[in-house]
């Protein structure tokens, strides 16, 4: 995985004081983390089935469901039969 992206950027930390270095792997570090937190999120159904069951529960996802079908319901009276 050696990008001319990557080289340059490992020719760039060369420069860079031990301070300024530390520094970067603590961002790079904390951006990882992130990263795979949400990753785990998402592929773990029993949180999406959590966020699922929060959204479900709504008020305001409610009222936005019942004005897209009030806005859909002309467009279900076109005499097509349900397949």
């Amino acid at each position: 995985m050696n990008s001319p992206h990557l080289i340059k950027m490992e020719h760039d930390l060369r420069v860079l004081s031990l301070e300024e270095l530390e520094w970067l792997l603590e961002r790079i570090t904390k951006q990882v983390q992130e990263r795979k937190q949400i990753s785990n999120k998402f592929t773990d159904v029993k949180y999406m089935n959590e966020q699922l069951v929060a959204m479900a529960s709504d008020l305001d996802i409610k009222t936005e469901i019942i004005s897209i079908n009030n806005e859909f319901s002309i467009t279900e009276m076109d005499g097509l039969e349900k397949l």
